[in-house]
């Protein structure tokens, strides 16, 4: 790991000393050599961060591969990932940058938390954490037969990064409401929200029930479809679950759909063990991300750069 830590800073001459000092078979200098390793002008984050990531509700797809990443990469030996929720993380990772302190947090992408600090992803050269990952719409079956108006608009939703964004920045700086970022978002685009109710009609009443996991993200685009339904006549119910409950209530029809569903990685073991009883609509959002994040201001570049527990 030294070597690796040499060869990324560029410093060849010191490389070269430390060789030379090793080849003289001096204890005394070879304890001055690994003292020089260990005192160069990179901050020991690991210590500084109690060797701990700050993670968000056990069981989310994230934090499952926050744990796999300790158990998998050997300099994150005798770390931890310490689990609250997203509002918890985020009032963490917001008191730490303001101080400009290092910490280490489960992230993904969208959320308003990088529109908002300068925050980047760890390279995670072992891809524990996959690639890109698209939110998907899921609904129960025959939801298509019983609401075929309802149906066709959660087929047809569909935004970008750039949108889902603009809802949180309205909630989390501005203190909107969701039901009031929800609607001016869609007040302001006219244009997507026809693209989503092209071809349905509007109904009477009708009651959809849909339900999410409670991030910043979700509470964004839930209430931004859920606005976009009752504007077409529907009465739209929508509930806040733990991962687990939110794809086992569409599972069994207890509810009629969600918009949360993110795929491949982060909610893949729920959709292994549901994908037969639901219907995928296919994503909503493309081009999602979890990862590692830390602040810019924080001199470490990959999973790698971080130090075992010893």
């Amino acid at each position: 790991m030294f070597n690796l830590n040499w060869k990324r800073l560029g410093i060849a001459a010191g490389l070269s000393l430390s060789l030379v000092a090793a080849g003289c078979g001096s204890d005394e200098n070879e304890g001055e050599s690994n003292e020089a390793s260990n005192g160069d002008n990179t901050p020991d984050y690991s210590e500084e961060v109690n060797y701990t990531i700050t993670g968000i509700e056990a069981g989310a797809g994230v934090v499952a591969a926050a744990e796999s990443a300790v158990e998998e990469y050997e300099n994150l030996s005798g770390w931890e990932v310490s689990t609250s929720s997203s509002g918890a993380m985020a009032q963490e990772l917001s008191s730490a940058y303001e101080n400009e302190e290092p910490i280490i947090v489960t992230g993904w992408t969208p959320h308003w938390k990088f529109a908002k600090y300068d925050l980047k992803y760890l390279e995670d050269p072992n891809e524990v954490f996959g690639g890109e990952e698209e939110i998907k719409t899921m609904v129960r079956e025959g939801l298509e037969k019983d609401m075929p108006n309802a149906y066709k608009i959660l087929d047809q939703f569909q935004w970008e990064t750039s949108d889902m964004e603009e809802v949180m920045l309205e909630i989390s700086e501005e203190g909107a409401s969701p039901e009031e970022a929800a609607q001016n978002w869609v007040d302001n685009n006219a244009d997507k929200v026809e693209a989503w109710t092209e071809g349905t009609e509007e109904v009477d009443g009708e009651k959809v029930t849909l339900v999410y996991v409670n991030w910043d993200s979700e509470i964004a685009s839930t209430n931004v479809i859920k606005y976009v339904l009752e504007q077409q006549g529907f009465d739209v119910t929508i509930t806040a679950l733990d991962n687990g409950p939110m794809w086992e209530s569409v599972a069994s029809g207890e509810a009629d759909g969600m918009v949360a569903a993110w795929l491949p990685g982060t909610h893949g073991a729920q959709y292994e063990r549901h994908q037969d009883s639901l219907e995928d609509l296919g994503a909503n959002l493309t081009g999602a991300k979890i990862g590692l994040v830390v602040p810019e201001y924080m001199e470490v570049d990959s999973i790698e750069d971080l130090q075992p527990d010893e």
